[in-house]
């Protein structure tokens, strides 16, 4: 499959990468060390592009060799991570999750070897709910009502991807990008969609993105994780369901 933004097709032949052959060619710092598994590896750079009108704008290119997921489509060979990554983002775009906005895609074979690049736009203004500035008494989370109001914005994130019958499968926090606007409200992206998966059972991927994401939250206190987690169930009170769930994630983050 191949695919090109129709917003961002001038800005790429204006940067002569309209094709897969001249963006595989492309000579970029890698943003993150290639990953040598599955068979292959795979590897992420960030490249500024440059609009006719003088501006720059920035973009994320992964490219991947031979690192191949099985699906069960594709059960025996296996299909490029990317492409499942591409075919999620495009799902994603359709159920209205808030993630990444694709700007290229292909995949092809090259003397045996099956490769594919992806390119999304930057999250500019976005950061990692991970990060410092989203640490209560940080630059962008001054009290526990910012810190409230942020985990109504989370847990609504989650309910739309199960809503629509979704699991994540590494909803950590650093997965979660957020935008502060300037009135004060957050705005979110969830980006690593790689493992996006559709299970059979629901509730399994409601436990395993809760029980990711609570275990991965080393910054929130049990306080924080509980408060959390009722916002999550929409109840005050929790019910007598809501303390076994809440229960059982206990014992899984010990």
């Amino acid at each position: 499959m191949h695919y090109i933004s129709d917003k961002w097709q001038d800005v790429l032949a204006f940067n002569n990468l309209d094709s897969h052959e001249k963006i595989w060619a492309l000579q970029a710092e890698w943003f993150e060390e290639p990953n040598y598994c599955r068979g292959g590896w795979s590897g992420v750079s960030r490249i500024e592009l440059k609009r006719p009108e003088g501006v720059t704008v920035g973009v994320f290119l992964k490219r991947q060799e031979n690192h191949m997921a099985r699906t069960l489509r594709h059960p025996i060979k296996g299909t490029p991570t990317f492409s499942r990554e591409f075919e999620t983002i495009r799902a994603f775009q359709k159920a209205g999750i808030p993630s990444l906005n694709a700007v290229f895609f292909d995949q092809w074979e090259s003397a045996g070897s099956k490769r594919a690049c992806l390119m999304t736009e930057e999250l500019a203004g976005y950061i990692p709910l991970s990060s410092e500035e989203y640490q209560v008494g940080g630059e962008l989370l001054s009290n526990k009502e910012d810190l409230t109001l942020l985990f109504n914005k989370v847990a609504a994130l989650m309910h739309v991807i199960h809503k629509h019958g979704f699991q994540h499968g590494c909803f950590y926090p650093k997965h979660i990008f957020v935008n502060r606007s300037p009135k004060g409200d957050f705005e979110l992206r969830v980006i690593d969609l790689e493992k996006v998966k559709k299970p059979f059972c629901n509730r399994k991927a409601i436990f395993r993105d809760l029980d990711t994401l609570l275990r991965r939250s080393s910054n929130w206190s049990v306080e924080d994780k509980l408060e959390f987690f009722k916002i999550h169930q929409g109840e005050e009170n929790l019910s007598a369901r809501s303390k076994r769930l809440w229960k059982k994630l206990n014992v899984r983050k010990k």
